[in-house]
C-alpha cells in the first residue's frame, strides 16, 4: 500500500511508534540500518539522515563520506516482534548526496530507473522471488554448527520435516508486515526450506525479499537456529536457489498469457545477456558450485516445464502465467539483480530479438551433440567477473562508477579464494 508522508506521520503518532528503522543495502546486498526516534521522522522526510558512507564497503572515499537516507513512505511496516508499547516501524530509503542528487551506487534508485523505462512503453514488470534457505542448529554460544535441523527431503512431512513450525511462524510474520505468503514446504536438502510469497512490482518485490530474509533470520534465531542463505552451504547437498518469476502487464493485463512478440523478445533479451549479468545473479565463489547440479542450470536455454533450463515457462494460467529464471541464488543484491534482468529484457524488446527454439532435452544428462550448441553460464567467479567487465550493457544499466567498484570487490574476493 502506498502512503503519503502525512498519513505515515499520523500513523506513527496514533499507534505508539517510538523508534524508526531506516534501511538500505550495500553493494553486496547486506541490509544496513539506522535507528531514529519517531519525533525525528518528519525531519528525516524533509532533510534526510546522514551516515558515514566511507564505512560502507565500496560506497565512498573518506574525503566525501557523507550521504543521506530519505525514508520512502510507501515502504512503512511495523516490526511485529517488537513490543506493543514503544513500537518499531521500518522504512526502506532513497540514498542521496548532500546536494540532493540520487547516489550513483544506490541499487534501489537504479532499479526504479529501469522500471520507469518500462512505464514509458506502457509496460509493468511483475516479479515473484522463490527463496530457499537452510536451517542449522547452533552451539552453546549461539554460533551456527554444520548440523542441519532435520534430515528431511522434498515435500516431506513431520516427523522428518522439523521446520514446519518455523515456516508457519515466518508466514504469519511476513503477513503481519504486508507480504502475502502463498506456499511453504521442505526442500530437497536436509534442513532446507522454501517459503514463497505473492509477486509484486519489481521495486516492491526487491524490498519484500530484503524483508523476507530479515524475518527468516530473526525467526530462526528466536527458535535457537541459524538461517543460511548461502548458495551452497553443504558440499554434497542441493544448493539454495532464488528462482525469479517474471510477467509483463500491459493495460492491466498479463501479456505472458498471450501469443506476444513482446514477451518473446523479452525472454530472448534475458537469454542474450545472461552470461554478462551472471556476476550479479551469482555473486559468490560458492555460487558456481551450485550451477549445473541439483536442478540448477548450466546452459543458456529455455523450455516449457523443464527444470534443467535457464528459463522455464511453468504450466500456469491467468495471472500466474510467467517465466522463471532459475540461475540466481539468495546471495544477490536484489535491486541490482532485478535491474539487470529487466534491463536485459528491455534490450530484447527494443532490439526486437527473436526467441531461439526451445530445448526439450534434460540438460543434466544430454550429450555433447546437444550441449555443444548452447552457450554456457560462467563456470566460476573469475569468469563471471570477466564477462561483466567486458559488458557495455552492464555498464550502461548500473553506471560506470558502480560497475568499477563492484568489479573491484569481486576481484578481491576471487583473489582471496585463490
Amino acid at each position: 500500500m502506498s502512503h503519503t508522508i502525512k498519513e505515515v506521520l499520523n500513523f506513527v503518532k496514533e499507534n505508539d511508534v517510538k523508534f524508526i528503522h531506516l534501511g538500505f543495502c550495500d553493494l553486496s546486498g547486506a541490509q544496513k540500518n539506522i535507528s531514529i526516534m519517531a519525533e525525528n521522522l518528519s525531519a528525516a522526510f524533509a532533510d534526510g539522515v546522514s551516515f558515514d558512507a566511507h564505512a560502507i564497503k565500496g560506497f565512498r572515499e573518506v574525503t566525501q563520506s557523507d550521504l543521506l537516507l530519505f525514508p520512502d513512505p510507501a515502504t512503512l511496516t511495523v516490526l511485529p516482534w517488537r513490543p506493543g508499547s514503544g513500537r518499531v516501524a521500518h522504512f526502506y530509503c532513497h540514498i542521496k548526496t548532500p546536494n540532493g542528487e540520487p547516489f550513483a551506487l544506490d541499487g534501489r534508485h537504479i532499479l526504479k530507473s529501469v522500471v520507469e523505462k518500462y512505464a514509458k512503453l506502457g509496460l509493468m514488470a511483475m516479479i515473484g522471488a522463490e527463496c530457499e534457505f537452510y536451517l542449522f542448529k547452533v552451539d552453546e554460544n549461539g554460533e551456527p554448527t554444520t548440523q542441519t535441523l532435520d534430515q528431511g527431503g522434498y515435500l516431506d512431512i513431520s516427523p522428518l520435516d522439523k521446520g514446519e513450525d518455523i515456516r508457519r511462524e515466518i508466514c504469519l510474520t511476513i503477513e503481519e508486515m504486508g507480504i502475502k505468503p502463498e506456499t511453504s514446504h521442505h526442500e530437497q536438502g536436509p534442513g532446507q526450506n522454501e517459503v514463497d510469497f505473492k509477486f509484486s512490482d519489481a521495486l516492491t518485490s526487491a524490498d519484500n525479499l530484503m524483508t523476507f530474509k530479515s524475518v527468516v533470520s530473526s525467526v530462526a534465531a528466536r527458535n535457537g537456529l541459524f538461517a543460511s542463505f548461502a548458495p551452497k552451504p553443504i558440499a554434497n547437498a542441493p544448493g539454495s536457489g532464488l528462482h525469479v518469476n517474471i510477467s509483463l502487464s500491459q493495460k492491466g493485463l498479463n501479456i505472458f498469457g498471450e501469443d506476444s512478440v513482446i514477451v518473446e523478445s523479452f525472454i530472448a533479451g534475458i537469454l542474450s545477456k545472461a552470461p554478462e549479468i551472471t556476476l550479479f545473479l551469482n555473486p559468490l565463489a560458492s555460487s558456481y558450485e551450485r550451477l549445473g547440479r541439483f536442478e540448477a542450470p548450466k546452459y543458456v536455454s529455455w523450455g516449457r516445464q523443464n527444470r534443467s533450463q535457464l528459463v522455464r515457462i511453468p504450466a500456469a494460467k491467468g495471472d500466474k502465467t510467467r517465466m522463471e529464471l532459475r540461475s540466481p541464488d539468495p546471495s544477490i543484491n536484489p535491486y541490482l539483480a532485478f535491474a539487470l534482468i529487466l534491463g536485459a529484457g528491455l534490450f530484447g524488446i527494443e532490439k526486437e530479438l527473436p526467441l531461439p527454439p526451445a530445448v526439450d532435452a534434460d540438460l543434466y544428462t544430454a550429450g555433447q551433440e546437444v550441449t555443444s550448441k548452447l552457450a554456457a553460464l560462467p563456470a566460476n567467479l573469475r569468469e563471471a567477473v570477466e564477462k561483466a567487465r567486458n559488458s557495455q550493457f552492464v555498464k550502461v544499466i548500473i553506471g560506470e562508477e558502480l560497475h568499477l567498484k563492484y568489479l573491484a570487490i569481486k576481484e578481491a574476493e576471487d583473489r582471496a579464494n585463490g
